[in-house]
């Protein structure tokens, strides 16, 4: 499977952004489906995560109430709906696909190449 991130760029403050991670060579319907990001100098962290049928997910604290993932399988397609954005939510966002839900990035099995997000002030 082969994930390809897109929709990144360069937002102010308090705006937002739609992620999307298309797959191809397989299905995603398979796999629970994770964002992760990691920023200049830090380590990767996860963001949120969507089980295969989309019938629940996760959030990290930091973007509860702001972010929402959500799923069509039939698209093969994940998204990352982002609001209300700040400076600190800068970083390069990564989607994986992996057969657990979880928000340890250690099962995910396919990662995608990455988007840039960056938020000014």
């Amino acid at each position: 499977v082969q994930l390809q991130a897109s929709g990144g760029g360069l937002v102010q403050a308090g705006g937002s952004l739609r992620l999307s991670c298309a797959a191809s060579g397989g299905t995603l319907s398979r796999y629970a489906m994770g964002w992760f990001r990691q920023a200049p100098g830090k380590e990767r962290e996860f963001v949120a995560t969507i089980t295969w049928s989309g019938g629940a997910s996760d959030y990290a604290d930091s973007v509860k109430g702001r972010f929402t993932i959500a799923r069509d399988n039939a698209k093969n397609t994940v998204y990352l709906q982002m609001n209300s954005l700040k400076p600190e939510d800068t970083a390069i966002y990564f989607c994986a696909a992996g057969p657990v839900f979880t928000s340890n990035p250690s099962p995910y099995l396919y990662w995608g190449q990455g988007t840039l997000v960056t938020v000014s002030s």
